[in-house]
């Protein structure tokens, strides 16, 4: 049944929720991308919250009006005027106030959803508000999703996705360096103000999908899987939409396989299962890559001093050490050293004295700047120039016995 909803095989509304959610995962991805390089993610939050009274008050209106109220581009017409206001609170604060700006959030965030919360008490007053269903947009809700509605957020996703591909050239510059675009001609205050509206557009149209609680989510944990594998821009903007598609498609399908389970969470979940993964498993920044990487640090200053140890007759205590060298056919159980161990050990303990010559001399300060103790030195010195150094050193000694 799993395999049916993936391949969007399950029935037409299953279709619809997947394709549709497919396509916000991947604007949410690519957007969110600009707005976690620029350290703004907590905005999405403000942003997400902001939309509640605005979704409310379009509500009263359209019954007031005579309609039922339910109409999906009005609602979202409303939360994103309310959404924009509250982006600009945060803004007026943060520039005209000595608030800083998660203060500012949260002032924000915490005014705007109490007043819509008690939007939302009115309106089950009224004789339209059992039937409204406006709870949904709160944590999301696809079960009901018409046709109509599915169209209104795959074009609102599709539309933002362009605009972000369109307008990605000076976000990124601004999110890495505002300064030096801002000498490069390029209006810092307008691009902040595109991102931030690229960020409300995808809370606006994921609103039915994910819930302004759960929309943050989707714009915040598929860029930070995406660096996990990535140091380029371009590439993390590729790889957090991916993150963020491939996250919406699988929730969306897995919800439409146990119709109790809502498909915003499910979404969520999926999203943080593949930043789970990243975290374990990204060949660089990962945790296994990390560990691995310490693993032979570790080793290459143990058998470092090891070798040092052996050169100059010096008992070795620390076991790791010991079977290092015992593994490695440099030394005996009993920690003497073998034949090659001598020969190793005394390269080790002349490269050392080499080294401690190196920085004594200023003609070779750039080449002695690059010493770390694990260093070979030929990798630093030409033949020629080692044994310039020996010559001036003296002849090699042997290891201490």
């Amino acid at each position: 049944m799993l395999w049916d909803a993936l391949t969007l095989q399950l029935g037409y509304n299953a279709t619809l929720v997947t394709i549709g959610a497919a396509l916000l995962g991947v604007a949410a991805g690519v957007t969110g991308t600009f707005l976690y390089l620029r350290k703004r993610a907590l905005v999405s939050d403000a942003i997400s919250h902001a939309t509640l009274p605005g979704v409310a008050l379009a509500f009263i209106v359209m019954v007031a009006l005579g309609g039922d109220g339910r109409s999906l581009p009005l609602l979202l017409l409303g939360a994103a005027v309310s959404s924009w206001l509250g982006l600009l609170c945060v803004n007026w604060l943060t520039s005209r106030t000595r608030l800083a700006e998660d203060a500012a959030i949260g002032a924000v965030l915490s005014v705007f959803f109490g007043f819509g919360i008690v939007l939302l008490t009115v309106i089950q007053t009224m004789n339209a508000g059992r039937a409204a269903g406006l709870e949904g947009f709160l944590l999301g809700s696809t079960a009901g999703m018409l046709f109509n509605d599915a169209v209104v957020i795959a074009l609102g996703g599709a539309l933002t996705l362009g605009l972000v591909v369109a307008l990605r050239r000076p976000m990124g510059l601004v999110a890495f360096d505002p300064e030096f675009a801002a000498s490069n001609g390029v209006n810092v205050a307008r691009v902040d103000l595109a991102i931030m509206g690229l960020a409300m557009a995808v809370t606006v149209v994921g609103l039915k999908v994910v819930g302004l609680v759960l929309i943050v989510a989707m714009l915040i944990i598929p860029p930070v899987t995406a660096r996990f594998w990535t140091d380029r821009t371009d590439q993390m903007a590729v790889v957090s939409g991916l993150c963020g598609g491939l996250a919406a498609w699988v929730g969306a399908a897995l919800s439409a396989t146990a119709p109790s389970l809502p498909t915003g969470p499910i979404i969520v979940l999926s999203s943080f299962a593949l930043f789970a993964l990243s975290l374990l498993c990204a060949p660089n920044r990962g945790l296994l890559a990390v560990g691995l990487r310490h693993r032979r640090f570790q080793r290459r200053v143990h058998m470092r001093q090891g070798l040092l140890a052996l050169a100059q007759g010096q008992p070795i205590y620390e076991r790791f050490t010991l079977n290092l060298l015992r593994r490695a056919g440099l030394a005996f159980a009993d920690g003497v050293a073998t034949e090659d161990g001598k020969a190793r050990a005394a390269k080790a303990l002349r490269d050392e004295k080499r080294w401690e010559f190196l920085r004594a001399d200023k003609a070779f300060e750039s080449a002695a700047a690059l010493y770390d103790g694990l260093r070979d030195i030929e990798t630093v010195l030409t033949a020629d120039q080692i044994a310039e150094i020996d010559c001036r050193m003296g002849g090699p000694q042997g290891v201490a016995t």
